[in-house]
């Protein structure tokens, strides 16, 4: 079979290698405007669904969840966790809004640990807490991940092209499914207006001495990397694509982390970032969609509109689509 997949992002390189997995005689080519400039970049990577998380019903978003954790568990597990940049990582989550902002039901069942804090431990960073809970999640760091994940597909012979497209009908001559893991790019190339940009800015900053993560209302967070660098966030501008950095956003994160985590004051900058979370009013999108030239028909299996969750549950949307892909593939071999 011969599958397209748009996107090189870490919704669509995760979808590439769990599909190579499952169809090894597939022909997989990955096509995207660019490999580089990704907002998978930007973000912290740490495994933290929120509540608001929706896909089209609850038993299917609660299995998108649980098979995205054990998907990254399985490599943290391997002997190629350092490589791919997944590690084992646990931290805080502080409020002084009420006791359900410190609540997870998708990870508070699925994670090794997930507690509430401790009298003294609403003492820690900060001070003068009224709410929190303590929980051990992973970390994926994108910029190992994704190249981690691009040379499993290299050698099991996926090809890459770097071209933008403006139509998915480009690609209907040359393959028999086509998985759309656009990301923001789908406003445009599928028409979909429920797609908006929610502009985050982050710093990165030089930190080895900080091991464990903290949130402060969700709002301000401070999260370890594997090499030695920290994230420190963040920010949600709705429906902006300005793609520089604010100097003011920049003061504000540095003091609000600081305050947080006082020791972070020594931490040197080493940049700010933006990033612009795929956002989809609805929720995610993954379904089965036909399209046709006139000439020759495809099946197109959209994988799109994470939000701020496509590091978190990529792996758990691509298996979907790929099932859907393959019954849509059945059914067209039985007609």
């Amino acid at each position: 079979m011969r599958v397209a997949i748009v996107g090189g992002g870490v919704v669509g390189i995760t979808t590439a290698l769990k599909l190579k997995r499952e169809w090894r005689n597939s022909d997989i080519s990955i096509y995207a405007e660019n490999y580089e400039d990704l907002v998978s970049f930007v973000a912290a990577g740490i495994f933290r669904v929120g509540n608001s998380f929706l896909g089209p019903n609850e038993e299917i978003t609660r299995n998108w969840v649980s098979d995205s954790y054990e998907f990254y568990d399985e490599i943290r597990k391997s002997r190629e966790a350092a490589l791919a940049g997944v590690v084992q990582i646990s931290g805080y989550i502080f409020s002084n809004e009420g006791p359900a902002a410190v609540k997870n039901h998708w990870m508070e069942s699925l994670v090794p640990h997930y507690r509430s804090v401790t009298e003294e431990e609403l003492k820690l960073p900060g001070g003068h807490w009224k709410y929190g809970s303590y929980f051990t999640t992973i970390m994926i760091q994108c910029k190992s991940y994704i190249p981690w994940a691009k040379n499993q597909l290299e050698a099991m012979s996926t090809k890459f092209y770097q071209r933008k497209l403006y139509n998915i009908n480009e690609l209907i001559d040359e393959y028999d499914v086509i998985i759309n893991c656009s990301g923001l790019g789908a406003r445009e190339l599928c028409g979909d207006r429920r797609m908006i940009p929610i502009r985050g800015q982050v710093l990165k900053v030089k930190a080895p001495w900080l091991k464990t993560f903290f949130y402060g209302d969700l709002d301000t967070y401070i999260i370890p990397g594997v090499d030695g660098s920290c994230t420190l966030g963040g920010s949600r501008n709705f429906d902006s694509t300005r793609a520089s950095p604010c100097p003011h956003e920049t003061r504000a994160i540095h003091d609000r982390c600081t305050a947080l985590v006082p020791s972070l004051k020594n931490a040197h900058l080493i940049e700010s970032l933006v990033g612009l979370r795929p956002h989809r009013d609805g929720g995610v999108r993954v379904e089965v969609e036909k399209i046709s030239n006139g000439r020759r028909s495809a099946t197109v299996v959209h994988n799109y509109g994470h939000g701020g969750y496509g590091v978190c549950t990529a792996p758990g949307t691509a298996s979907y689509a790929i099932k859907l892909a393959q019954n849509a593939h059945l059914n067209n071999s039985k007609l």
